[in-house]
């Protein structure tokens, strides 16, 4: 499921604080803290699913905005369960 190539709306608020790669992708949540808490199916480190861990590098800029979006309350999640600080 590629984007590569679509426009993607300047207005969405969230592209402008979206890290990006050096060539110009948005960058990859890893924080190399990379272990799975079974409860949740999140990875501890970045608090993405083994699916989207898996499909990052094939993933288009939506999509990953998309998870991005996403992670805040997956988080918020993981500290409910004692896994983050």
């Amino acid at each position: 499921m590629s984007d590569a190539g679509a426009p993607i709306p300047v207005s969405t608020p969230i592209l402008t604080t979206v890290p990006r790669t050096p060539e110009g992708r948005v960058a990859s949540p890893c924080i190399n803290i990379c272990r799975m808490h079974a409860p949740t199916g999140l990875c501890e480190g970045c608090a993405r699913t083994i699916t989207e861990i898996a499909g990052w590098g094939q993933a288009g800029d939506a999509e990953r905005i998309r998870i991005l979006a996403l992670l805040p309350e997956r988080r918020s999640l993981l500290k409910t369960h004692g896994v983050l600080p």
